[in-house]
Protein backbone atom coordinates (compact mmCIF):
# COMPACT_ATOMS: atom_id res chain seq x y z
CA UNK A 1 0.00 0.00 0.00
CA UNK A 2 2.87 2.43 0.51
CA UNK A 3 3.91 2.26 -2.71
CA UNK A 4 0.51 2.73 -4.50
CA UNK A 5 0.35 6.20 -2.49
CA UNK A 6 3.95 6.66 -3.38
CA UNK A 7 3.25 6.08 -6.84
CA UNK A 8 -0.33 8.45 -6.54
CA UNK A 9 2.08 11.45 -4.81
CA UNK A 10 4.60 11.02 -8.14
CA UNK A 11 2.01 10.83 -10.76
CA UNK A 12 0.08 13.93 -8.71
CA UNK A 13 3.46 15.87 -9.00
CA UNK A 14 4.34 14.93 -12.45
CA UNK A 15 0.43 15.88 -13.25
CA UNK A 16 1.38 19.36 -11.68
CA UNK A 17 4.53 19.33 -13.80
CA UNK A 18 2.78 19.09 -16.93
CA UNK A 19 -0.49 21.48 -16.37
CA UNK A 20 1.96 24.22 -14.91
CA UNK A 21 3.87 23.72 -18.42
CA UNK A 22 0.84 23.56 -20.34
CA UNK A 23 -0.05 26.93 -18.67
CA UNK A 24 2.88 28.58 -20.05
CA UNK A 25 3.30 27.09 -23.28
CA UNK A 26 -0.60 28.49 -23.92
CA UNK A 27 0.58 31.67 -21.64
CA UNK A 28 3.43 31.96 -24.96
CA UNK A 29 1.29 31.17 -27.49
CA UNK A 30 -1.19 33.84 -25.97
CA UNK A 31 1.51 36.55 -26.67
CA UNK A 32 2.83 35.05 -29.76
CA UNK A 33 -1.04 35.63 -31.10
CA UNK A 34 -0.48 39.03 -29.97
CA UNK A 35 2.40 39.31 -31.36
CA UNK A 36 1.28 38.42 -34.88
CA UNK A 37 -1.65 40.65 -34.83
CA UNK A 38 0.75 43.40 -33.67
CA UNK A 39 3.32 42.87 -37.26
CA UNK A 40 -0.64 42.39 -39.12
CA UNK A 41 -1.66 46.00 -37.84
CA UNK A 42 1.58 47.21 -38.79
CA UNK A 43 1.56 45.67 -41.92
CA UNK A 44 -1.86 46.83 -43.19
CA UNK A 45 -1.16 50.62 -42.36
CA UNK A 46 2.16 50.58 -44.24
CA UNK A 47 2.48 47.81 -46.40
CA UNK A 48 -0.94 47.38 -47.79
CA UNK A 49 -1.35 50.70 -48.35
CA UNK A 50 -0.97 53.01 -51.75
CA UNK A 51 2.80 54.55 -52.19
CA UNK A 52 3.21 57.66 -54.53
CA UNK A 53 6.23 59.01 -55.97
CA UNK A 54 7.65 60.10 -59.07
CA UNK A 55 9.32 57.88 -61.32
CA UNK A 56 11.32 60.90 -63.29
CA UNK A 57 12.22 64.13 -62.29
CA UNK A 58 10.70 67.13 -63.95
CA UNK A 59 11.16 66.55 -68.02
CA UNK A 60 10.78 69.18 -70.89
CA UNK A 61 8.03 67.76 -73.20
CA UNK A 62 7.69 70.69 -75.56
CA UNK A 63 8.37 74.47 -76.01
CA UNK A 64 5.82 76.93 -77.91
CA UNK A 65 6.09 79.94 -78.25
CA UNK A 66 5.39 81.24 -75.12
CA UNK A 67 5.25 78.69 -72.60
CA UNK A 68 7.50 75.22 -72.14
CA UNK A 69 5.42 72.04 -71.08
CA UNK A 70 6.99 70.04 -68.47
CA UNK A 71 6.30 66.82 -67.37
CA UNK A 72 6.39 64.65 -64.13
CA UNK A 73 5.50 60.97 -64.09
CA UNK A 74 4.09 59.26 -61.12
CA UNK A 75 3.61 55.82 -59.89
CA UNK A 76 1.13 54.09 -57.45
CA UNK A 77 4.17 51.47 -55.28
CA UNK A 78 2.15 50.28 -53.27
CA UNK A 79 -0.26 47.44 -53.09
CA UNK A 80 -3.56 49.16 -53.40
CA UNK A 81 -5.05 51.63 -55.27
CA UNK A 82 -4.51 55.50 -54.63
CA UNK A 83 -7.99 56.99 -54.55
CA UNK A 84 -8.33 61.00 -55.27
CA UNK A 85 -4.80 62.04 -56.46
CA UNK A 86 -4.73 65.02 -56.65
CA UNK A 87 -1.51 67.42 -57.88
CA UNK A 88 -0.92 70.87 -57.18
CA UNK A 89 2.31 72.84 -58.47
CA UNK A 90 3.63 76.47 -58.54
CA UNK A 91 6.65 78.04 -60.35
CA UNK A 92 8.83 80.74 -58.56
CA UNK A 93 11.77 82.82 -59.07
CA UNK A 94 12.77 82.42 -55.27
CA UNK A 95 13.42 78.84 -52.92
CA UNK A 96 9.62 78.68 -51.72
CA UNK A 97 9.08 77.18 -48.46
CA UNK A 98 6.63 74.43 -47.90
CA UNK A 99 4.56 76.70 -45.92
CA UNK A 100 4.50 79.77 -47.82
CA UNK A 101 3.60 77.55 -50.72
CA UNK A 102 0.34 76.78 -48.92
CA UNK A 103 -0.53 79.72 -48.26
CA UNK A 104 0.24 81.90 -51.09
CA UNK A 105 -1.37 79.04 -52.95
CA UNK A 106 -1.08 76.82 -56.20
CA UNK A 107 -2.30 75.15 -59.50
CA UNK A 108 -4.48 72.06 -58.58
CA UNK A 109 -5.44 69.57 -60.81
CA UNK A 110 -7.38 65.89 -59.69
CA UNK A 111 -6.06 62.80 -61.57
CA UNK A 112 -8.39 60.41 -60.42
CA UNK A 113 -7.47 57.55 -58.99
CA UNK A 114 -4.14 55.49 -59.50
CA UNK A 115 -4.01 51.89 -59.42
CA UNK A 116 -1.38 49.55 -57.90
CA UNK A 117 1.67 50.28 -60.53
CA UNK A 118 -0.03 52.76 -62.67
CA UNK A 119 1.63 55.48 -63.90
CA UNK A 120 0.27 59.37 -64.47
CA UNK A 121 1.88 61.99 -65.91
CA UNK A 122 1.52 65.82 -64.46
CA UNK A 123 2.09 68.62 -66.85
CA UNK A 124 3.79 71.58 -65.36
CA UNK A 125 3.53 75.12 -67.58
CA UNK A 126 6.29 77.72 -67.28
CA UNK A 127 6.35 81.07 -69.40
CA UNK A 128 9.31 80.50 -71.60
CA UNK A 129 10.55 84.19 -70.46
CA UNK A 130 11.67 82.69 -67.11
CA UNK A 131 13.07 79.58 -68.24
CA UNK A 132 15.27 81.79 -70.75
CA UNK A 133 16.23 84.04 -67.99
CA UNK A 134 17.20 80.95 -66.19
CA UNK A 135 19.39 79.62 -68.96
CA UNK A 136 20.89 82.80 -69.20
CA UNK A 137 21.55 82.58 -65.18
CA UNK A 138 20.01 86.02 -64.76
CA UNK A 139 17.33 84.23 -62.43
CA UNK A 140 16.63 81.37 -60.67
CA UNK A 141 13.43 79.43 -61.50
CA UNK A 142 12.12 76.77 -59.12
CA UNK A 143 9.05 74.52 -58.85
CA UNK A 144 6.93 72.64 -56.35
CA UNK A 145 5.27 69.61 -57.00
CA UNK A 146 3.35 68.46 -54.12
CA UNK A 147 0.99 65.04 -54.99
CA UNK A 148 -2.18 64.42 -52.06
CA UNK A 149 -4.25 61.07 -52.38
CA UNK A 150 -6.88 59.14 -50.13
CA UNK A 151 -6.75 55.87 -48.92
CA UNK A 152 -8.05 53.92 -46.05
CA UNK A 153 -6.06 54.52 -43.61
CA UNK A 154 -6.51 58.06 -44.26
CA UNK A 155 -4.28 60.98 -46.74
CA UNK A 156 -1.06 61.17 -47.38
CA UNK A 157 1.25 62.61 -50.36
CA UNK A 158 4.59 63.21 -51.60
CA UNK A 159 6.16 66.36 -52.47
CA UNK A 160 9.29 67.99 -54.37
CA UNK A 161 10.65 71.52 -54.56
CA UNK A 162 13.26 71.61 -57.39
CA UNK A 163 15.84 74.33 -59.28
CA UNK A 164 16.30 74.53 -62.48
CA UNK A 165 20.24 74.17 -63.97
CA UNK A 166 21.29 76.44 -66.67
CA UNK A 167 23.99 74.07 -66.84
CA UNK A 168 22.20 70.99 -67.85
CA UNK A 169 18.89 72.20 -68.38
CA UNK A 170 17.37 70.06 -66.19
CA UNK A 171 15.72 70.26 -62.77
CA UNK A 172 17.50 69.01 -59.50
CA UNK A 173 15.72 68.27 -56.55
CA UNK A 174 15.97 70.50 -53.45
CA UNK A 175 13.59 68.95 -51.08
CA UNK A 176 11.57 65.99 -51.60
CA UNK A 177 9.31 65.09 -48.78
CA UNK A 178 6.73 62.13 -47.73
CA UNK A 179 3.36 63.38 -45.43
Amino acid sequence: MAIETEFAIWIEIGSLLVETAIVVLLIKTVRDYAEVAKMSRLQIEQRFRPWIGPTTGIELLRTTEKQHQFSVAIKNFGEIPATNVVAESAVKSELPSRDALKENGTNKFVLGPLLPNMEKKYWIFVDSEQVNKAKEGTANLFTFVHFTYDYHGGKSGYGMISQFDPKSALFIHKDMWVD
